[in-house]
This record gives C-alpha cells, sequence and structure tokens, in this order.
C-alpha cells in the first residue's frame, strides 16, 4: 500500500498528454499494448496487457475503470486511489486481482500509469486463485488474499527492462503456476455467453439457453458462479461498454447498430447513467483516458474474438498498427 499523498493538482486525464511508452490515440490519450496471451495460458487467460505513460508526479488525475473481465494486476512506481464496493482503496507496488465490474471505479492516480497484467477468462478468478466472482464483484483484493506472497510477482518489474518483457515474465510466471496447480479450464458455457454478449447483447437470455440445450436457472447460476452478475446485467453492461467504446472512439465505426440496441434515448440515457453516473453527452465531454485505455483492450480483444479483425492487423480506430518502443 502505499503511505504518501496523492499530487496536490487534481485534473481530468483527458486534460494532460501523458508521456505513453505503449502506444496513444490520435488525440495523444495512452493505450495499452495488448495482445492475445501466449498459447500456454489462453484456456484461463483472455488478454495480456501492458500500458506505460509518464505524467508529473505532483498531479493526481481523475478517471474512470469499467471491466467486464476479472484481471490480475502489478501496478508500480504510481500511486492509485480506487472507489470500490469496500469503500477507498490506496495501491502502490502491489500485484491484485480485480473482480468484474457492474459500475464504473472512479479513482485518481498520481505519476502516470505504470501496469501490467492478465484479462482473465470468466470463471478463471476462481480456478486459478480460489476467489468467488460473486464476491469480487467492484472489488480488489492484494495477491496476498490468493495465498501467494506479492512480492513472488510484483519483484518481477525492474526499471530497466522493456514493457513487454515485464508483461512476458508476469505470462512466464502465470504458465509455472498453472503447471504446479493443475486447474480445470473455465466452463465452455460461460465462454460462450461471454461471446454472445460480444456478438449481440440482444439476445434473448430464453434463446441463448434454449440454443445451448439448458434451463434458464442454470444459464443464471452459470453467471453468477463465472461472472458475479445476472445473465440481463452481463448483456446490459455488453451494450453500455460498446457504446461508451464509441464515445471514446476506439471502436468500429462500421458497426452501426450499436444505437438502435436501445428502445428509444430515454432508455440508453437511463443506461447509461446506471453504469457512469452521468448521461452520454457529459460523458464524451468529459472522457476518460483511462477509461479509453481499458475499452480499446475489450473493443480489440471482441473484434478478434468476432473474427472481425486478425490479432496484430491494424484496429478500426488506428492509423496503423502499434508496436512497442525498441529496448534501450
Amino acid at each position: 500500500m502505499w503511505s504518501r499523498p496523492l499530487g496536490q493538482h487534481a485534473i481530468s486525464d483527458e486534460q494532460l498528454n501523458l508521456e505513453s511508452e505503449t502506444g496513444a490515440t490520435e488525440e495523444g490519450v495512452p493505450l495499452a499494448f495488448n495482445r492475445p496471451p501466449v498459447e500456454r495460458l489462453e484456456p484461463w487467460v483472455g488478454r495480456s496487457i501492458v500500458a506505460v505513460a509518464h505524467a508529473p508526479a505532483d498531479i493526481t488525475l481523475h478517471g474512470l475503470l469499467c471491466n467486464d473481465a476479472s484481471y490480475l494486476r502489478s501496478a508500480v512506481d504510481v500511486d492509485w486511489s480506487v472507489e470500490t464496493a469496500d469503500g477507498m482503496l490506496a495501491i502502490r507496488d502491489e500485484t491484485f486481482l480485480c473482480g468484474q465490474h457492474s459500475k464504473a471505479m472512479p479513482l485518481g492516480y498520481c505519476g502516470g500509469i505504470k501496469v501490467a497484467g492478465l484479462m482473465l477468462r470468466p470463471g478463471a478468478l476462481h480456478t486459478l486463485f480460489g476467489l468467488e466472482e460473486a464476491g469480487m464483484v467492484d472489488r480488489i483484493r492484494g495477491i496476498a488474499a490468493a495465498g501467494i506472497p506479492d512480492e513472488e510477482v510484483t519483484g518481477l518489474y525492474s526499471p530497466d527492462i522493456a514493457p513487454q518483457q515485464w508483461l512476458e515474465r508476469i505470462e512466464d510466471w502465470l504458465s509455472t503456476r498453472i503447471a504446479v496447480i493443475d486447474p480445470p479450464p473455465p466452463d465452455p458455457l460461460s465462454q460462450a455467453f461471454e461471446l454472445q454478449a460480444f456478438a449481440d447483447p440482444n439476445k434473448s437470455i430464453h434463446e441463448f439457453a434454449e440454443a445451448h440445450d439448458i434451463s434458464v436457472r442454470t444459464l443464471e447460476r452459470m453467471t453468477k458462479r463465472d461472472f458475479g452478475l445476472k445473465p440481463k446485467q452481463v448483456m446490459r453492461r455488453a451494450r453500455i461498454l460498446d457504446l461508451a467504446a464509441q464515445l471514446c472512439g476506439v471502436a468500429d465505426e462500421q458497426e452501426e447498430d450499436i444505437l438502435l440496441r436501445f428502445f428509444d434515448d430515454a432508455h440508453l440515457i437511463r443506461e447509461f447513467r446506471a453504469f457512469f453516473g452521468m448521461t452520454p453527452g457529459v460523458f464524451k465531454r468529459n472522457r476518460s483516458g483511462l477509461l479509453t485505455l481499458s475499452l480499446e483492450i475489450r473493443q480489440a480483444r471482441r473484434l478478434e474474438m468476432l473474427e472481425k479483425i486478425e490479432p496484430g492487423a491494424v484496429r478500426p480506430w488506428m492509423r496503423r498498427a502499434f508496436h512497442p518502443a525498441p529496448e534501450g
């Protein structure tokens, strides 16, 4: 945990261009270097991510975080303060496990962004770390809660390595852990439901259950176990995050049906407020750079899973493929 106060000057993270080592939008908003995990992690991990961006140490940036997956994250050299379901949590130089979100988390961070980690597939938080998804919704726990000494993972970082090397060390660490504990892969049904949320979050829950020859009650038990939420909550979140990605400029503009997923403007605004505490218009005018980074990761993975782009291809919101900065 961090011991010094956040910087005295507090501003929105859209008001300051951070110096990013892992890519940025055309407007200068930092992005993460993100890609599919190494093959040996694919049953449990959906995405591998590292983001490094520098900012003055005396300035506190404010943003939002909202994920539809659980994460393993290591954060170093930066002070974070996050509003979780358990109250305000302060983090520095620590590896932690993040549950899925039912709504956006406000956070402040000082010194920029320096975080690497793995996006977990639905159910993998339990099979790999023994934590229940339902109990982790909107919560963060230090990795010690899973019986793993923090230094074992946080210590993989060193300031003399490139961001992608840091990420590879974390992947190697989890590969070794999997070889030792030999966990079962997550339920294929939960993976199919996640894919359905990516493809068409307006699909009827009853239709999905019938197509997979299960009862709605069985589907509800599965989503509570592997997502921590009810099936309709998962679908509502998918609709909102797709819309938020469009508003942040990290979505495929060819997907013109995003707004048509809502009955009318009142429905759209009501759903958006439930997740972000503001209207879409206010959200767009005050976009969170950190949330843009997070949504870009999700959208890249989503389009690859839907086979709309190839891994490593130029994404629709990018003019050219991103390559990490050379070593040295």
